[in-house]
């Protein structure tokens, strides 16, 4: 035998050696082994899904109902907690929330009130500068006016804002990109005014008034200011 022949045969030799411990490592392919694990395999989901969970108290397979589709979150809930769903201003708030999606009725309604007792405590004071921030321009007018009348015949006033028994949303309304809400307020004030000379000429300042106001805010969505103006005041008496 020639020397290439016995190389051929020692190399023939090592590689079946080879062969069989792989063999005894790795076993025998039988046809029934599991396919490598896809992570992004549909199947794989849909088997693991489909698997029955078992009991750990009696061993037995129980197979779970699958749960539906997860309801649809009411992006109106908001509004419906505050005005009833089906009546007018619940339907118009709706619209106020689809034309501007931060819109919150129940912050909305606690703005006013903040809003009122700053409004009506700058008016008894004479300041101009707040005033202006929250009043339409028509509305400040006419409260400038009131103002400079007061100033000019010297009079002077002493209030108290006491609180606000209540505060009812009563009305809205959007007309394009603007929207009018309209807040029954009813409100407890000390207001007494007097002359150049100390005389009280209207109010009482030892007694507690009863104060009832329609006021409507208005607001462009628009806008990127975020802030209502007080475009109407109504006394109820």
């Amino acid at each position: 035998m020639g020397t290439d022949s016995i190389i051929t045969l020692f190399f023939l030799i090592v590689a079946a050696l080879i062969f069989l411990n792989l063999r005894s490592v790795l076993g025998k392919r039988t046809g029934h082994e599991k396919p490598p694990y896809d992570p992004l395999s549909p199947r794989e989901t849909a088997r693991e899904t489909q698997k029955p969970q078992s009991s750990a108290e009696d061993g037995k397979v129980v197979t779970l109902p699958r749960r539906g589709a997860a309801e649809p979150e009411n992006r109106y809930h908001a509004i419906d907690a505050f005005a009833p769903p089906g009546s007018p201003l619940n339907e118009t708030l709706r619209r106020v929330f689809d034309a501007d999606p931060s819109f919150d009725p129940q912050q909305f309604a606690q703005g006013a009130q903040a809003a009122y007792e700053m409004i009506v405590t700058a008016y008894a004071e004479g300041d101009r500068k707040t005033l202006k921030n929250l009043l339409s321009s028509e509305v400040y007018e006419g409260f400038n006016a009131a103002i400079a009348e007061r100033e000019k015949a010297g009079e002077k006033v002493k209030f108290s804002f006491v609180g606000i028994d209540k505060a009812e949303m009563v009305g809205a309304s959007i007309e394009g990109a603007e929207v009018t809400i309209t807040m029954k307020i009813v409100s407890q004030l000390i207001s007494a005014t007097y002359d150049k000379a100390g005389t009280l000429v209207d109010g009482n300042a030892d007694d507690v008034s009863e104060v009832k106001d329609r006021w409507t805010f208005l607001r462009d969505t628009r806008s990127r200011d975020p802030n209502w103006k007080l475009v109407s005041t109504q006394s109820e008496g």
